[in-house]
């Protein structure tokens, strides 16, 4: 079984990402979180690791990607708040 690819998952502690994460690690795959809440209990134990997903940081970004080989992003912005707007979110 093939652990060596890194698939990172935007929100695997919210709706959308939660469903995807849970069917990577059945398949053999690590999986990084980016989250605005990277402390929150994290539901996968050991299986997922939590970066910081900040937007005003895009050097840690980048950092928090590499060795990625796929990419799910289910971040979207249901409406602007707190700074968070979508043009932020697309740059």
């Amino acid at each position: 079984m093939e652990t060596t690819k890194l698939n990172v998952v935007t929100g695997v502690f919210s709706y959308t990402g939660k469903y995807i994460t849970q069917q990577l690690p059945t398949i053999g795959k690590r999986v990084r979180t980016l989250t605005e809440y990277p402390n929150r209990e994290n539901p996968f134990g050991h299986q997922v690791s939590a970066s910081p997903l900040n937007f005003d940081n895009p050097n840690q970004l980048v950092k928090n990607l590499q060795g990625a080989t796929t990419l799910y992003n289910t971040y979207w912005i249901r409406f602007p708040r707190q700074g968070i707007i979508f043009d932020k979110a697309v740059q």
